[in-house]
């Protein structure tokens, strides 16, 4: 357990806590299966030996939490849409330019759902240059991602019934999305605690359920990081479970509703000389 304990911490920065076991087993047996062994002990003696990296990355992207779904608590959907968006299309009305990053897609759930709250809200936004971007450590649920199809437990898990009908088709069993709302995001691979290259300024970061999984030093260093990602006047989203409060002071933070979100602290008055302000790509 040690030895998986320091390789997901080592190339993720999560923390895999101890008496954990039986999540273990039930994630690295499929992989112990097609590595041709008979047991998970089996499949670390052969992470020991270093048969490659895919391998151990494979290992590291199974013990990773993917659990999602659309429309999640929903009171971060509402804040988008009657405080985030509003203000944000006020400050950008000259540029017509809005940048939001979903930090831990998974499976696509969560930057959809982002694209059919700007659609259903916003219908003056077709004229404005909109980007979603959806990252995720595991490759594997990316592809499931940019595919766009779910399967009815999925559709059934946070998805009101008019959206259903509306932006998404039914194939084969499935449910996949229209190519309007797809179109509207784009996936990569990014592991939060390796470096962030060419990442654009973003008006707007989800950064929900992820953070838990680090420890203080680690969140700290993606709470520093972001700070060069967010704009100025930008807005972040995190759980429910998180808070930058006692990790970063240059943020401070707001209520909208039943959520409590985030903002960067204005600089103070006699320091704004020299401030570099997110470059937008």
């Amino acid at each position: 357990m040690s030895y998986l304990q320091a390789l997901v911490y080592r190339r993720s920065g999560i923390v895999l806590e101890d008496g954990k076991d039986y999540l273990v087993d039930s994630r690295l047996s499929p992989i112990a299966r097609d590595e041709g062994v008979s047991s998970v002990d089996e499949l670390v003696g052969k992470l020991r030996r270093g048969p490659g990296p895919e391998l151990a990355q494979r290992v590291v992207e199974a013990m990773t939490t993917n659990e999602t779904l659309f429309f999640r608590d929903a009171h971060p959907f509402e804040a988008l849409k009657s405080h985030f968006v509003p203000e944000i299309m006020k400050a950008r009305a000259a540029e017509r330019s809005l940048r939001i990053w979903s930090a831990a897609a998974s499976t696509g759930q969560e930057p959809y759902s982002i694209a059919i709250t700007l659609l259903e809200a916003f219908p003056e936004l077709s004229s404005w240059n909109v980007r979603i971007l959806g990252t995720d450590l595991n490759e594997a649920v990316l592809e499931r991602a940019r595919l766009g199809r779910y399967r009815e437990l999925e559709v059934n898990r946070g998805l009101p019934a008019q959206y259903l009908g509306k932006y998404f088709t039914r194939r084969s069993g499935d449910w996949e999305l229209a190519s309007s709302v797809r179109d509207m995001v784009t996936f990569r691979q990014l592991n939060l605690v390796e470096p962030w290259s060419e990442l654009a300024a973003c008006d707007i970061v989800f950064m929900r359920n992820v953070l838990i999984y680090f420890d203080s030093e680690t969140k700290c260093t993606i709470l520093r990081r972001l700070r060069s990602v967010l704009r100025p006047d930008g807005f972040l989203v995190l759980g429910g479970a998180e808070t930058t409060t006692n990790l970063d002071d240059a943020y401070g933070s707001v209520r909208f509703g039943a959520g409590v979100y985030y903002r960067l602290k204005p600089p103070p008055a006699d320091s704004t000389r020299g401030v570099t302000v997110p470059r937008v790509a």
